[in-house]
């Protein structure tokens, strides 16, 4: 894994993936081996060491494909616009100029938000060229009527947001209910017109590895763009084992079908640590085209700060305190 693997290439955009028929024989036999998949997962943080400078770029790319994130009930047009100006400087300017960055900063891959702060945050990103995501469908349950979930999602679309974030039917996972949680999911994709949906399966809900598993296949034939762990409300979120599941069905599915599908893991990711671990699981799994922000992203607010205090110590020699790098 080199530095020079993470510059910016010039890569075929993504088809949009248009999903399939409803084919539970591409799933319903697959075991998921729950001591395998725990073994694989712990050799991800054991077997890989990205020093120094190398470090450094892979920490660049981790700020492009984050979704910086608020979602608090106390959320105002005063903390996005905050928020939004963040994402566009995510980095201090001595950093970004220290670490040669000056003529190309980064910013993240999106901003993510409810439904009411779609329209600040679309004006205070204007011309930034990030776009806005908005969770939806009575987000982070999804126990709301069919109707009133799609009405969130078109409203959402009208009001700016580029990305829907969709949370799954659990019960449909729970109960083995295929059709209906398709159904759903593709209805959703339709109210979701141009904007790509990423679909939440709340993973820390669905009991086994063989449900992530079937719910990630069901979510990308119903025309998912993106497969997402976890809405950061549950007991348990984004873990390797389960990212691990998740890739390896969106695998499964590109084999099947040649269409790309991206993967985002959300909640209980907060160090650059839990960054360069879920990228080297892209990498290694998927490859190089898996670090890009139209497949992968990373659902964070607080490990904006620690990669910032990271890359300081990189090109100062000293650690700040993580209060010296502020969210927004």
């Amino acid at each position: 894994m080199e530095r020079n693997d993470l510059r910016p290439s010039a890569f075929t955009p993504v088809k949009r993936n248009p999903g399939t028929r409803l084919a539970p024989e591409w799933f319903e036999h697959v075991q998921v081996n729950l001591s395998a998949a725990e073994r694989r997962a712990a050799t991800i943080p054991a077997r890989r060491s990205v020093k120094k400078a190398y470090q450094a770029a892979w920490l660049v790319k981790a700020i492009q494909c984050i979704d910086l994130t608020t979602l608090a009930g106390d959320d105002t047009p005063g903390r996005v616009h905050r928020l939004c100006a963040k994402a566009r400087r995510p980095l201090r300017d001595d950093i970004v100029e220290d670490l040669g960055l000056d003529g190309r900063p980064p910013t993240v891959g999106a901003v993510c938000v409810y439904p009411l702060m779609v329209r600040p945050a679309v004006k205070a990103l204007e011309g930034s060229g990030i776009p806005v995501a908005s969770v939806a469908t009575g987000f982070p349950a999804g126990l709301t009527p069919l109707p009133q979930r799609l009405a969130e999602i078109r409203y959402a679309v009208e009001e700016g947001a580029a990305e829907i974030d969709i949370v799954i039917h659990r019960a449909h996972v729970l109960t083995q209910d295929w059709a209906a949680l398709y159904d759903e999911i593709a209805a959703m994709r339709e109210a979701c017109g141009p904007a790509h949906m990423k679909a939440i399966l709340a993973t820390g809900d669905l009991r086994t590895l063989r449900n992530v598993y079937r719910a990630s296949m069901v979510a990308m034939q119903a025309g998912a763009d993106f497969i997402k762990t976890s809405t950061g409300k549950e007991d348990v979120n984004a873990t390797l084992p389960v990212s691990l599941t998740m890739v390896r069905a969106l695998r499964d599915y590109g084999e099947i079908t040649g269409f790309k599908i991206g993967f985002k893991p959300a909640g209980g990711l907060k160090t650059a640590k839990d960054a360069m671990n879920w990228m080297i699981l892209m990498r290694e799994e998927l490859g190089r085209r898996w670090l890009e922000p139209d497949l992968f992203r990373i659902g964070a607010s607080s490990m904006l700060a620690d990669i910032e205090r990271q890359l300081e110590h990189h090109v100062s020699g000293r650690y700040a305190a993580a209060t010296h790098q502020p969210l927004a």
